[in-house]
């Protein structure tokens, strides 16, 4: 009798062990089959990779509101503080909103190679277990639900226009705001996310490597940021009266707060809890340090001190600047990148601006566009096939990174320019003196 128990107790082992081994398994030939996103058996997701995801999800959210809010809020004058932070708040709202209703569908579901289809248009077809057993997944995220994956994905979503605010604070009017922060992420965000990120996107299907958004998010909202910087003017005051930060005390808890969410960005981005997403982690932490104290040097050497402005400005350049090759490059790469974005960005947040006479308010350009773009392009040299799958190529990178600056300058100045002719830009200058927070809110700190 007891043989018999044994024989049946060491056969049950055996099989628990072929089922282990058999979901991830599933999961691969999953990835496999599907091309779009489809219903899969629950048994194939991975409740270690989902919960990563979730995680992940929520870092960053967290980098938008409160992160991007205050790390903005500090950099402005006290009139402009409550204005400021209502620019991110906003932008979470409305991008969250337009995202189920479309974003999410002309971006990661199949389509042209231009743009997305429409099948998940108020996420019709996103099953969260409708059908017994069931649920619906992305290929790109095979072992969680499409749920999940929606939701990070509107993280990214939400914190792009978000970022484009800082180029033109202090001076555009709120309503303006609202309708260009819609438009820009339903006809620039969305279709270049389709081209990097959708399998079936031109760009990805010509190799383009952004592991997490250095073209996506960064150069496009770094590139939109400069020309409504120019095409909105000069602030009153610039470059004659003196505008200094009001509570950098602020800017750093926001730069601190943007610094552990960016882990969710790059790591998460991996779409799993494994070894690369262990990697994208350390290489993100390690370039943002590299970056800080790159620029901190370099500030040190022309201006004399070392400002705390600097390095916390220094720190969001190195974790823009890895951002796309996080998922492809090992510690060498990530230290490189680091350097060189610190360096780099504080020439574009200084020199550059001092030379073209542009009034990007909290340097969007100088440090997204400029990190971007240096990332963007050592990805293609520093990614190794033995990390994330594929060697980098610089003139492919080139093209992705070339392609992006210009629709996203033509896409938003015609945006704007339609916004200048119907509702305008800009507040008057008597709102402007008064500051936006109580022109355009009714409302000011104390």
């Amino acid at each position: 009798m007891a043989r018999r128990y044994t024989c049946t107790f060491l056969m049950l082992l055996a099989s628990l062990a072929n089922l282990a081994a058999s979901l991830p398994a599933a999961a691969q030939q999953t990835s496999q089959v599907l091309t779009k996103p489809g219903l899969v058996d629950q048994a194939s997701l991975s409740a270690g990779d989902t919960a990563w995801m979730l995680m992940s999800t929520a870092l960053v959210i967290l980098m938008t509101i409160p992160g991007l809010a205050l790390f903005y809020a500090g950099m402005v004058r006290k009139k402009n503080v409550l204005g400021t932070m209502a620019h991110s708040f906003a932008a979470c709202c409305i991008a969250s909103v337009l995202w189920v209703v479309v974003g999410y569908s002309i971006a990661f579901t199949p389509g042209s190679l231009f743009i997305g289809g429409f099948d998940r248009v108020m996420l019709d077809g996103v099953a969260y277990l409708k059908e017994a057993g069931k649920v619906s997944i992305h290929p790109i995220a095979p072992t969680v639900p499409e749920s999940v994956f929606l939701m990070f994905q509107m993280a990214f979503a939400i914190i792009t226009p978000a970022l484009i605010t800082g180029a033109f604070a202090e001076r555009m009017k709120f309503s303006a705001l609202l309708i260009f922060t819609g438009l820009w992420s339903l006809l620039v965000y969305a279709p270049v996310a389709h081209w990097v990120w959708e399998p079936g996107g031109w760009l990805a299907a010509r190799g383009v490597l952004d592991f997490a958004g250095g073209t996506v998010v960064h150069i496009n909202a770094g590139v939109s940021g400069l020309v409504a910087a120019v095409m909105l003017g000069q602030r009153q005051g610039f470059g004659r009266e003196p505008m200094p930060p009001h509570n950098l005390t602020f800017t750093v808890i926001g730069a601190s707060l943007l610094w552990v969410g960016w882990f969710g960005f790059n790591a998460g981005s991996a779409v799993a809890a494994d070894g690369r997403a262990g990697l994208a982690m350390l290489v993100t932490h390690l370039a943002a340090a590299v970056a800080a104290l790159a620029w901190m040097v370099a500030e040190w050497v022309t201006r004399g001190k070392p400002s705390v402005l600097g390095m916390v400005s220094g720190a969001v350049a190195g974790l823009v600047a890895i951002t796309p090759a996080s998922g492809f490059v090992g510690v060498t790469g990530a230290l490189v990148i680091g350097l060189v974005s610190g360096v780099a960005c504080y020439w574009g947040a200084t020199s550059l601006k001092s030379i073209l006479r542009y009034d990007d308010s909290l340097d969007v350009f100088g440090v997204h566009a400029v990190g971007g773009i240096v990332g963007a392009l050592l990805t293609g040299v520093f990614a190794d096939r033995t990390i994330g799958g594929v060697d980098g190529a610089v003139d492919v990178q080139l093209v992705g990174v070339f392609v992006t600056v210009l629709y996203s300058a033509v896409a938003t100045s015609l945006i704007l320019w339609v916004i200048k002719l119907t509702i305008g830009l800009r507040v008057t200058p008597e709102a402007e003196r008064a500051g936006l927070d109580i022109s355009e809110h009714g409302e000011q700190i104390a």
